[in-house]
């Protein structure tokens, strides 16, 4: 790859060969337009380095398509392209373990922040003291309904006591 240069024609020269692909001189202004290159100026530089020979161009009518010159680049002999597939696939396996182990942290921090908080219970709890406390007190509930509302409250509670009691040891 030849060096970077720092003039307009260099600038224009070096992101064809970055982008090493097909593009026309729109594609070139608009993504030269933060260096101040305007579109006429690219289309001369443009036909310019092609004149010069440094990049490829085709015509297709009055559109040109610019490309860079391939045979500037290094091709990777068999070794090297088996190198690089191993080195592919081992990046992948490690994608793939970081994805699992990401997913794996995601659902315990949910499972974390579904559970309530140490100050939830014991509010939870002091309230349904309070409700149980008031159907005792209160004369239309029958014997029966009470023992049913009871044991609702009961259960409820013994679960929240038994959830605090395992966060205190």
């Amino acid at each position: 790859m030849p060096p970077k240069l720092s003039t307009n024609e260099g600038i224009v020269l070096d992101f064809i060969n970055e982008q090493n692909r097909p593009l026309n001189a729109q594609n070139v202004a608009d993504a030269l337009q933060k260096h101040g290159i305007k579109k006429v100026s690219v289309e001369k530089i443009l036909s310019t380095l092609g004149d010069k020979g440094q990049i490829s161009f085709k015509e297709y009518g009055k559109q040109k398509i610019y490309l860079a010159r391939q045979d500037q680049f290094e091709v990777p002999n068999a070794e090297e392209l088996d190198r690089m597939r191993k080195e592919n696939e081992q990046l992948q396996r490690e994608i793939n373990s970081s994805k699992t182990l990401i997913s794996e942290l995601e659902a315990e921090l949910r499972s974390v922040q579904s559970n309530l908080t140490d100050k939830q219970i014991k509010l939870e709890m002091e309230k349904l003291n309070n409700e149980v406390q008031d159907t005792y007190e209160n004369p239309l509930f029958t014997q029966d309904s009470q023992s049913r509302g009871q044991a609702k409250y009961v259960e409820k509670w013994g679960n929240l006591d038994h959830i605090r009691r395992e966060r205190e040891d």
